[in-house]
């Protein structure tokens, strides 16, 4: 039986990213934490280690595509080619205003950040993943289901990182890498709506082929 194969966190916070490293890693998957903390990352990489959980960690800003697929690199060059690649990046809370607040900066910046981010991801780590057992994985915001002027550049990029997800998921089926969208409504952490556990459970099983393709959680 081959050896479960990498599971890569882009956007691996102390929340969702360390609940689905934690998750993927009791199934025996190796972790790679990419984030821009780099001393928060050695720090949540010892932690998984001490559990038994392999970790490698790598730093690099999502906006900074060249940092951004370095580190990519640099995680695949310690663990090898992922198996299951999670973008997930913390929200820019500031790019939350109307939208006749909303600036082209702003517009310009959370594009970059979940659209071309993901783009980037996925530009570094598609040559190598398994036909078959390769999956990528997105979690968006639910401001793209609900469109209101107070919140216009979230519910434009979450809508354009929707339309992008599900065109990968069409080009890729052929290739057998799987894509998976998980918009979860309302907050994460814990003692709020939705449990970090419960998000990486979630995620899990839709890699495991156990839930729906694109997933909503309410």
């Amino acid at each position: 039986m081959t050896a479960p194969g990498p599971v890569v966190i882009v956007g691996a916070g102390p929340g969702v990213g360390d609940a689905v490293a934690r998750r993927f890693g009791r199934e025996g998957n190796p972790v790679g934490l990419l984030a821009r903390d780099g001393d928060r990352l050695s720090a949540q990489a010892r932690e998984l280690d001490a559990d038994g959980i392999r970790a490698a960690w790598a730093a690099a800003d999502i906006l900074d595509v060249d940092a951004l697929q370095a580190a990519l690199g640099q995680l695949m060059s310690s663990l090898g080619v992922p198996e299951v690649v999670l973008f997930s990046p913390h929200p820019d809370v500031d790019l939350i205003k109307p939208v006749l607040d909303t600036t082209p900066a702003d517009l310009r910046n959370s594009l970059a950040l979940n659209v071309a981010g993901a783009a980037a991801v996925v530009d570094a780590v598609l040559p190598g993943m398994r036909a078959g057992r390769g999956a990528l994985l997105f979690t968006t915001g639910s401001a793209g289901l609900n469109l209101t002027a107070d919140r216009a550049a979230s519910g434009i990029t979450t809508t354009a990182e929707t339309v992008y997800v599900r065109l990968l998921a069409e080009a890729l089926a052929p290739a057998g890498v799987r894509v998976h969208p998980l918009v979860i409504v309302g907050p994460v952490g814990p003692g709020r709506r939705h449990e970090p556990s419960a998000v990486a459970e979630r995620l899990w099983q839709q890699y495991a082929g156990l839930g729906d393709t694109y997933t909503e959680i309410h």
